[in-house]
């Protein structure tokens, strides 16, 4: 056994550092005389997915990034530096290697050897090839995502460069493949109550195949609709509502169960905020599949980064503004801003849905335990990230009641959330509403109802709460996707899915282009006289003009923007290509439209 477990740690290395990534040889070779001959060889094999899978861990000051701070390339949270994707800036010459192929071809290693487990009329060996095609699906989502369409690699491919010569599959086969996988995958996962195990397990499957179907059901329908260059051309109607319809069937195979529950004590102005806050989720009725952080061991540095009110990045006005107020009406006009003239107003749960307070701090909160609770919003610093950009602060995710080090590197303990149970109603939602909202509108009131009623919100209400002022980029669409959409970033903001959503969208037009983040109102506010903030005007870029009446926070220097972002609406949709990828395959890889 100790002969075959070092081989293993041997094949193990390789594959984690082979460099296949369809664009080069492999160096290396996985090779083992029976490699996963037992069940304990696959479990061991299949830990390296659990730390290549998961969301990043940390949060990086003066600009955002890992599991709270990714959404700077979004119009949810602001960083100092301008993302380049929304200004379009991004050049072929920024080209990342498509490395998820390495983890695909780590893989399919192991299902192409898949014969050789001794054990396998049992639980575990079903498992663990649940787990395969679940990681092996989640892999090649992650690049469909930033690349659309990609070659479709199930076997390990012998280090032999006419044998890597695949061409790019349409996006619809690319969609199926990973739809297929996550079939297999749910297949053979166990059942589970609860994330205890933190292991793959099947309503995760069906939770991803959910958000699978709808991203490429969204895709097509919102790109074809615009006639971008980046849906398939092969697309029909009847395939667009498959894709939705498996969006929403999965969803409702994992409601079904009446298992999961969105947690809730009955508390709505902390009950939203703890999920994010607590290290241990594992009998979290809400939570599917997470990844737990030690502070003594492996921590992470969200805490360290936000609790002082800062991070270095800033929430957007954008954000804050999507709000409903907490009778459930849009947030508007004079009232809008009356909220922002006095500090605070518009954040308070007396005014607003009080998922916005467990978001973004206001008056009296306490932050940390050893200073005073938070009052005013920190716009200067004595760090790269005591301070807010927007003058907005976010406290999602940050452990208000950690007791550990509150200013050292890597010890904090903020849960990496993978799964919930909230996002599994949101695709229910949404794609009944893409399909026929109207048909549908009591089955969505129904979804949406828990996540309302954990914070006192009254339940949807399509009529009275869509938004149709000129100035809201989503005025125009129809007021039962309108109302999911809303839904869905309130609920899942600083959960790095805005950019994806976006995406899915084509929505650049409308949420991007044109536009630049902006933070809190402070000319014409009861901030812009207090000492504290004599030199503000200085520091920061303010809307409008000298002398104009009221003047908000712009946290990233418009210099270069003053027409705002420029995302290419016929390029920046999907990323480039590494040139010597298209080279190296004879063209049978393409670069993507417009670069």
């Amino acid at each position: 056994m100790r002969k075959i477990n070092i081989l293993l740690s041997v094949v193990t290395g390789l594959a984690m550092t082979s460099c296949y990534d369809l664009n080069r040889e492999p160096e290396d070779v996985l090779s083992s005389a029976v490699p996963f001959k037992t069940t304990d060889e696959m479990h061991s094999y299949l830990n390296q997915f659990y730390e290549s899978a998961p969301v990043a861990q940390g949060f990086m000051a003066g600009g955002g990034g890992g599991m709270a701070g990714a959404e700077v390339n979004s119009d949810n949270l602001s960083s100092p530096s301008v993302d380049q994707r929304l200004a379009g800036r991004t050049s072929i010459a920024s080209a990342s290697s498509l490395g998820n192929y390495t983890n695909i071809r780590n893989v399919n290693f192991l299902l192409a050897n898949l014969d050789n487990c001794q054990n396998k009329e049992t639980a575990a060996y079903n498992q663990y090839v649940g787990e395969a095609y679940f990681f092996r699906a989640l892999y090649y989502y992650r690049m469909f995502v930033n690349y659309g369409p990609l070659a479709w690699v199930d076997t390990p491919l012998d280090p032999d460069l006419e044998a890597m010569k695949l061409p790019r599959e349409n996006r619809t086969v690319i969609a199926d493949h990973i739809l297929n996988d996550l079939d297999m995958a749910a297949q053979n996962l166990q059942t589970q109550n609860n994330s205890a195990s933190m292991r793959i397990h099947r309503d995760v499957a069906l939770a991803l195949k959910s958000e699978v179907a709808l991203f490429e059901g969204t895709w097509e329908k919102n790109h074809k609709a615009k006639n971008t260059p980046f849906y398939d051309p092969t697309i029909t109607d009847d395939k667009i509502n498959s894709y939705l319809s498996q969006a929403a069937a999965a969803a409702k195979e994992v409601m079904d169960r009446n298992v999961w529950r969105i947690y809730s004590t009955g508390n709505p102005l902390t009950d939203y905020g703890y999920i994010f806050q607590q290290d241990n989720l594992s009998n979290n009725s809400e939570i599917l599949w997470y990844k737990r952080y030690d502070g003594d061991l492996v921590g992470n540095s969200v805490t360290r980064y936000l609790n002082e009110g800062g991070g270095g990045v800033g929430p957007t006005a954008s954000l804050i503004d999507d709000y409903l107020t907490i009778d459930g009406r849009p947030y508007l006009g004079d009232e809008k801003l009356q909220g922002k003239i006095t500090w605070g107003v518009e954040l308070s749960p007396e005014v607003r849905d009080p998922r916005l307070c467990q978001t973004i701090a206001t008056t009296g909160q306490q932050l940390r335990r050893d200073q005073a609770p938070y009052n005013l919003p920190p716009l200067t610093g004595n760090s790269a990230w005591a301070y807010t950009t927007s003058g907005y602060s976010m406290i999602k995710h940050l452990q208000t009641n950690y007791a550990g080090n509150l200013d050292a590197e890597y010890k904090g303990s903020t849960p990496a959330i993978q799964f919930r149970y909230a996002d599994v109603l949101l695709n229910y939602a949404e794609a009944l509403a893409e399909l026929n909202g109207a048909a549908n509108a009591q089955a969505i009131i129904d979804a949406i109802h828990p996540l309302r009623a954990r914070v006192g919100m009254p339940d949807m209400d399509f009529d009275r709460e869509y938004n149709t002022d000129p100035e809201y980029p989503f005025a125009n669409l129809d007021k039962y996707v309108q109302a999911v959409r809303r839904e869905r970033r309130v609920e899942k903001v600083f959960e790095n899915t805005r950019l994806t959503d976006i995406l899915r969208w084509a929505a650049a037009d409308v949420l991007i282009v044109g536009k630049f983040h902006r933070g809190i109102l402070f000319v014409g506010s009861n901030l812009e006289n207090m000492p504290q903030y004599a030199n503000v005007t200085e520091q920061y870029a303010l809307t409008g003009n000298p002398g104009d009446k009221y003047r908000y926070i712009i946290p990233t220097n418009p210099a270069g923007y003053e027409s705002g972002w420029q995302f290419r609406l016929n390029q920046d949709y999907l990323l480039p290509i590494q040139e010597r990828m298209i080279s190296l395959t004879d063209g049978l890889w393409y670069q993507n439209p417009g670069w």
